[in-house]
């Protein structure tokens, strides 16, 4: 099935506007987990999204201390090399292993970055990736930014990945970066209810010729049809959602009820409300995939109809009033 794709930045790359998340299939055992997984259904998954025309997968090293990047290896050796999608992954968030359930703290040391790399290829197992990413800024090592990131510029031409890109990185840390080499992409949160990157950084990316991959476009399961109060209450221990505001009184009323503002455009459109919080991140121009997670081929199911859907002014008008009436989350209202 052939998907809608745009071009990242000028990396070359050419990718879906949707592209599949691995964050929850790492498991509950560490501090920032979705709870208990079922490895065999998130492979299945993985392989659905890809038959459905998905063409990337994101990853990261910290997401289940490396299980996750070792699910994802596990459903690349099950494909045909032909069929196999573009892998990216983020290194710079670490853990000590005797204290798995500790939060992590961002190392961007050359000599640990170096580290992950090859422990993420071998996880992985390929050859190179197709794009790296500092995971968070605010080294706890006092290493300097541009220290760090001269060591992606030389492992891009060393040809241990294609390109090299940021996760949450503000604008003037994304400048220290360029100063350096060209980022190829910036992957920042951006949902209906977590709007601030459209302030600034959307703009600087467009500017720059930065590709934009936002995660967390339906605001972890929030903006979904499935998701509810009593479901918030009942999440699992493990379960890192169980301890952020926005799904805790009062801002998950707010946020439930711009999910159901929301739900007349999906039924018009014979979509999960989902795929239209997808939609809305897609429709900003500087935009070019949004990462959605999924632990079975039915959540893929759910919400692979965004890639292709556009919503009309007047729906982009619709949601920028009812955000507006609502008072949910923060930033720019309308592209």
């Amino acid at each position: 099935m052939a998907l809608p794709t745009a071009g990242l930045g000028r990396s070359g790359l050419e990718i879906t506007r949707v592209g599949f998340g691995a964050w929850a299939v790492g498991g509950g055992d560490w501090a920032n987990g979705w709870g208990p997984q079922d490895d065999t259904d998130s492979v299945a998954a993985i392989r659905h999204a890809v038959e459905r025309g998905v063409n990337w997968i994101d990853t990261a090293a910290v997401y289940g201390l490396g299980h996750s990047e070792e699910v994802v290896g596990r459903a690349l050796r099950e494909m045909a090399p032909a069929d196999r999608p573009l892998v990216f992954t983020k290194c710079g968030r670490v853990v000590d292993p005797a204290t798995p359930m500790a939060m992590p703290v961002t190392n961007l040391h050359p000599d640990s970055i170096r580290s992950e790399c090859e422990a993420s290829l071998r996880r992985l197992g390929v050859e190179a990736f197709d794009l790296y990413q500092f995971h968070w800024p605010n080294d706890s090592t006092g290493t300097p930014l541009e220290e760090s990131w001269g060591v992606m510029a030389r492992l891009q031409d060393e040809g241990k990945t294609r390109a090299i890109g940021a996760s949450n990185y503000t604008v003037e840390e994304l400048r220290r970066c360029e100063a350096v080499r060209h980022v190829d992409s910036l992957q920042p949160p951006f949902s209906p209810v977590r709007r601030e990157a459209a302030a600034e950084l959307l703009d600087w990316c467009a500017a720059h010729e930065t590709g934009v991959i936002v995660y967390s476009p339906m605001r972890s399961g929030l903006l979904t049809d499935r998701f509810s109060a009593e479901r918030a209450a009942t999440l699992a221990e493990g379960d890192w959602r169980r301890r952020n505001p926005d799904f805790q009184s009062p801002q998950l009323e707010r946020n439930l009820q711009l999910r159901d503002a929301m739900r007349d455009i999906g039924r018009r459109h014979g979509v999960d409300t989902g795929a239209v919080a997808i939609a809305w991140t897609l429709s900003w121009p500087a935009v070019t995939g949004a990462i959605v997670g999924a632990r079975s081929p039915e959540q893929v199911d759910g919400w692979i109809p965004a890639a292709a859907l556009t919503l009309t002014p007047a729906e982009l008008d619709e949601i920028a009033a009812a955000i507006d009436r609502i008072g949910a989350g923060a930033g720019p209202t309308r592209p």
